[in-house]
């Protein structure tokens, strides 16, 4: 005879048994037997048949769950499968003649059975594309589902994951469907073994030549080149991995290719033009221009491009630590070209997503040398939104050294290579999984101790799923993705019968472990207004402080940099939450506000001011520096530039990486700038309820990049979609 451990559960007064046997899943892990489980899948399919529990059903469902304990015990001594348990189950209800519940309960079960068919069904997923399904053409918010191109990316992406999903560990694979986790970019990723994003060594590419298609590209001889040759890059790059690319102190990497504009212009002055001060300022003025001219270029370049995903390549530029002239004119070019806007009505930029970097001695304070520099990055903040700005001394105690981040906010921890120099571009990141922390607070009930318990379960499943990525992407080879590995943007350059993991060991890359929903996780133990508990606060912390061991001992292990990472959660914001409604219906303050807060954020409907914000979040990503940024929201600041400065001060000691939101929508027909409504025609001026695409410009920041919701064609519910992800992915 099994021994009987049992419990009483004073939630429902109901004696757990936890059986010494193991259930054998369908992934074919072995977990304890727990017949709370059983209980409340009768408890629930009861409620959705009769409507309120009496006393007297819920002994009479007790009842069952014994007998159905002591079938097991008296026929299983060690395992049981999972479809053993259903049929016991199904078998006693009949007996008990409990004929509607155990019809609701069969019905139930084929239903998630056919729920995990149509994951891996590819016609079942073509067919929700060619109906215009939003969970499938609008996952993504830089993608414009009506493109020809895009359309096949997307439909390329359903095969993607339908075969991803059958390659992944099949418990992996489970928890995913499930919600348990994310396994993020299925529809690339492990199908092909492609990388997710980096910072491309421009510097090297730029100077040592490099090689796209059959052309063999030189070292340019100017700035306009050189900004050309960068465009021509992203779009190959982009084309061979998924994920964002970034471009790191971009000012100082452009300079000396100004410097031959300036040489040119010098020799022709010499020529032609009497007296060394006006040949100088000739050649001055000459090159200024010519800088602005390729920062222009290289602004419309980005925004035209379509790389083989369908979509504008995601792309970032990090800059401001330059101090010589030539630097200074190139961060200065960046800004004014972005203030002046792209097109005859001037509209906002969507891409590159612009970086500044802040720096004592550099450029913070009044007395700094680029002061002015930062004067210009803030009227450009309020107008069109970026720049974002960088901490430096912040940033280098949280990641270990500086760099901007790959995309919009995974950042590489500081690394040296064979010669002891600090490296950054040219360096990677090989895939993020997302844990949903929200559900396990849900299924510990109050019960911290179990929290704790599940949240080590789930943290195996997603060491084994980081572990894959790893595993998957060194299966590529060099010629698959040559400008990555062959070219230079990976930095050093390999032959192709080299192993790509010489650019991924020895800590080189990073593997990144996501978060989504520590302000519900509190909530579920501490009720929605928790953020002035020191007992809640110290509570979350100590969940990342988890993640972060763990990811510091599989680092150990395995030798690859396992992080923490902050999901830019654009659409899981939402799924987990849908997927966890279904679970457990509407929860207060964390399921019934239909979406998820992003990473640490602080309760963006408590309306803290950006001081309040950041003397809260400040405290996070020390144990998430894999990936991480703060926003703060603030009304129309352009009549007030110096009130954003009194934010960025503010923040420099305390934070690495911050955004700004601002409303900055403007319509053409009456001129109104500010913050446009969402209604059901689409966003909508509330000045002079003008909502036409062509005589507006809607710009809102949907995850770590911004994008342009209005610009495609509305679906039913698309204004709500993007309305509730402007507000909540902060």
């Amino acid at each position: 005879m099994i021994n009987v451990e049992q419990a009483e559960d004073s939630t429902a007064n109901f004696k757990s048994k936890k059986l010494n046997v193991f259930v054998i899943k369908r992934d074919s892990r072995l977990v304890p037997f727990d017949n709370q489980k059983i209980y409340d899948a009768l408890m629930k399919a009861e409620a959705q048949l009769n409507g309120k529990i009496t006393p007297e059903v819920k002994s009479e469902i007790q009842e069952i769950v014994y007998k159905i304990d002591q079938e097991i015990t008296d026929r299983f001594q060690k395992d049981i499968k999972i479809y053993e348990i259903q049929n016991i189950v199904e078998h006693i209800l009949i007996a008990e003649k409990k004929v509607a519940l155990a019809e609701h309960y069969i019905n139930y079960r084929a239903n998630r059975d056919f729920e995990r068919t149509k994951a891996t069904d590819i016609n079942f997923t073509i067919e929700k594309l060619i109906n215009k399904d939003r969970s499938v053409v609008n996952e993504n918010a830089n993608k414009d589902s009506e493109v020809f191109n895009t359309q096949r990316d997307l439909t390329a992406g359903i095969v993607g994951k339908s075969m991803g999903l059958k390659m992944l560990p099949p418990h992996v694979a489970n928890a995913h469907q499930k919600g348990d986790i994310h396994y993020h970019d299925l529809d690339y990723q492990p199908y092909s073994p492609m990388t997710n994003c980096c910072l491309i060594d421009f510097k090297g590419m730029l100077t040592e030549g490099f090689k796209i298609g059959n052309a063999e590209v030189e070292s340019p001889k100017s700035i306009q080149t050189a900004a050309a040759q960068m465009a021509q890059i992203i779009a190959n790059v982009a084309s061979s991995q998924y994920g964002g690319c970034s471009a790191d102190r971009i000012d100082e990497v452009l300079a000396p290719f100004a410097q031959l504009n300036y040489d040119k212009h010098l020799a022709t002055a010499k020529e032609w033009i009497e007296g060394e001060e006006k040949q100088l300022a000739f050649a001055k003025e000459k090159t200024e221009k010519d800088i602005y001219d390729a920062m222009q270029s290289l602004e419309y370049e980005i925004n035209t491009l379509y790389s083989s995903q369908g979509q504008t390549p995601f792309t970032s530029l990090g800059f401001g630590l330059g101090t010589n002239w030539i630097e200074r004119e190139i961060q200065q070019a960046i800004l004014k070209v972005r203030i002046k806007g792209i097109g005859k009505e001037q509209r906002t930029a969507i891409f590159p997503k612009l970086i500044f970097t802040l720096k004592r001695g550099v450029n913070l304070e009044e007395q700094d040398p680029n002061y002015d520099m930062k004067q210009i990055a803030l009227e450009c903040a309020t107008k069109r939104m970026y720049p974002d700005v960088l901490m430096y001394d912040k940033l280098v105690e949280l990641t270990g050294s500086f760099k901007t981040p790959m995309g919009c906010r995974s950042f590489l921890q500081g690394w040296k290579d064979e010669e002891g120099n600090d490296m950054s571009s040219g360096r990677m990141n090989l895939g993020v999984l997302t844990l949903n922390i929200p559900r396990i607070a849900m299924e510990a009930d109050g019960n911290q101790e179990k929290f704790w318990s599940i949240l080590e379960e789930r943290l195996a499943i997603c060491k084994d799923g980081l572990v894959y990525r790893v595993e998957r992407v060194k299966e590529a080879t060099p010629s698959n993705a040559p400008i990555l590995y062959m070219h230079g943007a990976f930095g050093n350059r390999l032959t192709k019968d080299q192993s790509v993991d010489e650019l991924f060991k020895n800590r080189r890359a990073t593997v990144s472990l996501g978060y989504i929903g520590l302000y519900e996780a509190a909530t579920a133990f501490f009720g929605g207004e928790w953020e002035k508990d020191p007992a809640a606060k110290q509570f979350t912390l100590d969940v990342l402080k988890t993640l972060k061991k763990h990811t510091d001992a599989w680092s150990d292990e395995y030798d690859y940099h396992f992080s923490v990472y902050g999901t830019p959660s654009e659409s899981l914001t939402d799924r987990f939450c849908r997927l966890d409604t279904e679970k457990f219906g509407q929860v207060e303050n964390i399921t019934d506000k239909e979406y998820y807060t992003n990473s640490y954020h602080y309760d963006v409907r408590k309306n803290p001011t950006p001081f309040e914000k950041l003397e809260f979040e400040k405290d996070y990503p020390k144990y998430a520096s894999g990936g991480f940024i703060h926003y703060c929201e603030y009304p129309n600041m352009r009549q007030n530039p110096k009130a954003l400065e009194a934010v960025w001060d503010f923040a420099y000691d305390k934070i690495g990486y911050l955004g700004t939101n601002t409303p900055i929508d403007h319509c053409y027909e009456c001129d109104f700038e500010g913050d446009f409504e969402p209604t059901e025609r689409g966003f909508e001026c509330p000045q002079c309820g003008n909502h036409d695409p062509k005589t507006c410009d809607v710009v809102k920041r949907t995850c770590g990049y911004l994008g342009n919701p209005q610009a495609r064609p509305m679906v039913h519910g698309r204004h709500k979609e993007i309305s509730s992800r402007v507000k909540h992915m902060k």
